[in-house]
């Protein structure tokens, strides 16, 4: 299943916001407005601003600022869980179902989530504590999925590390890549570039 069929399998469970609609216009500026202006100094007039209607309507899709926040998170995980599910599920070695998550993550990252992502990791703080237990929730199935590669990978291939040590080493890492990553500029491709995290793992598999 590609991505476009996933995204309308999630809008079709009301797991997602269809991007062309109301709603999730809304969250695509707030991913914008809350990773460039912080979430604080977001105010709902800018939110409304952004979409070109009236602070109130604001209202008719979410009750506060704060849900409009959770929605941010939680939609991604969802989609991007999804996604990495699908690309592992097509891989048929665990050296390529890592490569295929190392791709799908970096993808999530740098591609067309990149905003809401980073929303995830920088506002974290800004959610109730309620807010935060169901965002973990969504977060442990999407690191689960890493995990069990990983897993795998230590039991049956040459993976050293401990499986948990490596993915949170893997987490900074390509988080960090949207401060440097610069395709456009004649600089790797994402296949390119997700060959070199395989590599640097001790694995060499081509895309």
């Amino acid at each position: 299943m590609n991505q476009p069929d996933i995204l309308q399998a999630l809008i079709s469970e009301n797991l997602v916001s269809d991007p062309a609609g109301a709603r999730g216009r809304l969250l695509h500026e707030a991913a914008r407005l809350f990773r460039d202006k912080g979430y604080e100094r977001t105010t709902v007039r800018d939110l409304a601003a952004a979409v070109g209607i009236q602070s109130g309507s604001l209202f008719h899709h979410f009750r506060s600022k704060e849900e409009i926040l959770k929605a941010v998170m939680v939609e991604t995980i969802r989609l991007n869980t999804a996604l990495m599910q699908a690309a592992v599920e097509e891989a048929e070695t665990p050296e390529r179902k890592l490569r295929a998550l190392v791709r799908a993550e970096l993808e999530s990252i740098n591609g067309q989530t990149g905003e809401a992502m980073a929303v995830l990791v920088f506002e974290w703080r800004s959610l109730s504590e309620a807010s935060q237990k169901e965002v973990l929730e969504l977060r442990d199935i999407y690191e689960s999925l890493w995990l069990d590669v990983l897993g795998t990978l230590r039991e049956h291939s040459n993976l050293q590390a401990d499986p948990f040590v490596v993915r949170r080493m893997l987490t900074g890492a390509l988080s960090w890549t949207v401060t440097w990553y610069r395709p456009e500029r004649g600089g790797l491709s994402l296949d390119g570039l997700t060959d070199q995290v395989m590599a640097m793992l001790g694995f060499a598999v081509p895309a």
